[in-house]
């Protein structure tokens, strides 16, 4: 089977965890065989005798077996189930674990929502394949042989083929009901997952959906994707309901011939009432394996259906090739012919960049929106393959290095800062984990929002929420920034990170900046006052370098930096005018 195919490594690794198992549940099958015919034998002793002295052996064998039974029964279900839930957790690992090693391509092709869905209901699928999928298989097939064996050679095997006969039918049925399952069931996922995604985009934007008044809208849409994937789940249930009629049908069936033939044998002198008893008892038996082939079906095209969903995931290959093996040992930066193309694009996003950084300088990359500033500091640190053109860092080209230990040489806050839900002095920790709470205050006060923690009832310790919603921007932004700063990576990128803040604010961090020795800084900003300081500042327009000098060559070239600086000042003033 095309599951087990996929999971035969995971057989192997724990193969002697199932083989104790099995082991057991082999054990409890033979036990359970036995009882019926004790009792069969207790019962023709009884017609005989009429005497119950003779029978106590076998009454204190069947309390024996039982004791047995139930302990082997905790033992099997503790081994097997533990087992497969090691699956769960490794599966869920190894899916994270390639969610780390993707690139920014691999998650705008795939929505949070799907993703999560993937790891949650896929994998219970898979994990309940390789628990119960196994049980219902060995135990089903064990104990139906084991029945078959019981009925045709110790009872009579005359009256075990006419028993036999609604059997086939119902292998039929099986075989019909698992195929339409198979389809179903990965109907059901995909559907699953779109609502996940639903949920999580109603969450993540309750805020503005409230702005926009768009609460009906929103409602209607989310009830038609929660209509649709419990209509798909409803089809699942429909036909899994199925398995138990054809089971009840085809047993009630078995049991009817049974009694027939069996009266009809009793009353010619064939078989003795002990005998049909037994032969009664092992055809009620065999509800269980009957039932199980059917679970097994069912359970294992669920897994299929699931496995084919994460295999898509979990075999892709990696968006950014990860074989790099140098050490990093200097922080310059060189870039040559650099040119850029988002996927299905025909358009560059950056063209024929060229420039170098020296390290422990100041970069200012300055520009209009969607100029391309984001995206060179992106290939920088390798979010995005790149095809052309050639990016080196400490004099070799950033291909070269693992990329854990290229971007443990950044400190990067982004534009939309993202906080996680535990504690600010946590959150800011993160930066570097054994840093003491005096670094982490130290780190605030640069980042100019100490004070501001201070105010909170709980200080350092005030819960964010999920991403920070309990802040506000500037607040959120200035605490990612601390985040970066206590960092002991060897360059600090500021991407637009003081947007939300407002001048004095932002020029008090930026003081703080400049007396920061020992460290690269690139600082991406709309506010030209952000980077005047820096050592070299580049213009990008519609992603070519179109200036490059410092603060003073850029004011005396009289092109775009000038003209903005100089609309910048004149908004400053009559700011300042009308505040006066």
């Amino acid at each position: 089977m095309q599951l087990f195919h996929h999971l035969a490594w995971f057989f192997k690794r724990y193969w002697h965890r199932y083989a104790i198992a099995l082991l057991m549940l082999a054990i409890v099958a033979v036990l359970n065989m036995i009882v019926p015919w004790m009792i069969g034998r207790s019962v023709d002793q009884l017609l005989d005798t009429r005497s119950l002295h003779d029978s106590t052996q076998y009454l204190i064998a069947l309390v024996g077996c039982a004791i047995a039974v139930y302990f082997l029964r905790f033992g099997w279900r503790r081994v097997l189930f533990g087992t497969s839930y090691n699956l769960g957790n490794i599966l869920r690992q190894h899916f994270y674990q390639r969610l780390t090693r993707q690139g920014q391509a691999f998650f705008n092709a795939h929505s949070t929502g799907d993703l999560m869905a993937r790891a949650t209901n896929d994998i219970d699928a898979v994990e309940m394949a390789a628990g119960e999928g196994i049980l219902s298989g060995f135990d089903g097939l064990l104990t139906f042989i084991l029945v078959i064996i019981m009925m045709f050679v110790f009872i009579d095997w005359r009256l075990a083929i006419f028993a036999l006969l609604p059997f086939p039918i119902m292998g039929g049925a099986f075989y019909h009901l698992s195929h339409r399952i198979h389809g179903q069931f990965k109907d059901s996922l995909e559907k699953f997952s779109t609502l996940n995604e639903q949920v999580q985009q109603a969450m993540t934007g309750m805020r503005m959906t409230k702005a926009m008044g768009r609460e009906h809208i929103e409602t209607l849409n989310f009830d038609q994707i929660a209509e649709n994937a419990a209509e798909s789940n409803y089809r699942v249930a429909r036909t899994e309901a199925k398995y138990e009629p054809v089971i009840g049908l085809s047993l009630g069936g078995a049991l009817l011939i049974t009694l027939l033939a069996g009266a009809w044998q009793i009353h010619a002198g064939q078989l003795s009432i002990g005998k049909l008893t037994s032969f009664t008892m092992y055809l009620s038996e065999l509800i269980w394996p009957m039932w199980a082939f059917g679970w097994l079906m069912n359970i294992v095209q669920r897994g299929n259906a699931a496995i084919e969903r994460l295999e898509q995931l979990l075999t892709i290959k990696d968006s950014i090739d990860d074989f790099g093996t140098e050490e990093l040992q200097a922080t310059s930066v060189s870039v040559r012919e650099l040119t850029f193309f988002y996927p299905e694009s025909s358009t560059p996003s950056l063209k024929h960049i060229n420039f170098e950084f020296p390290a422990n300088t100041v970069l200012g990359i300055v520009g209009p929106t969607g100029a391309g500033k984001s995206t060179l500091i992106q290939l920088l640190m390798r979010y995005w393959q790149t095809k052309q053109g050639q990016i080196c860092l400490g004099g070799k080209a950033i291909e070269q290095y693992q990329l854990a230990q290229l971007r443990s040489a950044f400190a990067y806050v982004p534009q939309d800062p993202f906080l996680f839900s535990t504690t600010i002095a946590e959150n800011i920790r993160m930066g570097n984990p054994s840093a003491t709470f005096e670094q982490v205050r130290e780190a605030a006060r640069v980042a100019a929002i100490d004070d501001d923690i201070m105010n909170f009832p709980e200080g350092y310790d005030t819960l964010v929420g999920e991403r920070g919603v309990t802040l506000s921007g500037g607040q959120r932004q200035r605490i990612s920034i601390a985040r970066a700063l206590i960092s002991e990576a060897p360059m600090l990128i500021l991407d637009d990170s003081l947007s939300a803040v407002d001048v004095h604010t932002e020029q008090k961090i930026i003081s703080h900046l400049r007396s920061r020795t020992g460290q690269s800084v690139i600082i991406i900003s709309h506010r030209l006052s952000a980077v005047e300081h820096a050592q070299q500042i580049m213009v990008l327009h519609h992603g070519e370098i179109l200036e490059l000098g410092s603060h003073a060559e850029l004011l005396q070239q009289d092109r775009w930096y000038a003209r903005m600086h100089n609309y910048q000042q004149l908004e400053k003033q009559i700011g300042e005018r009308s505040h006066g």
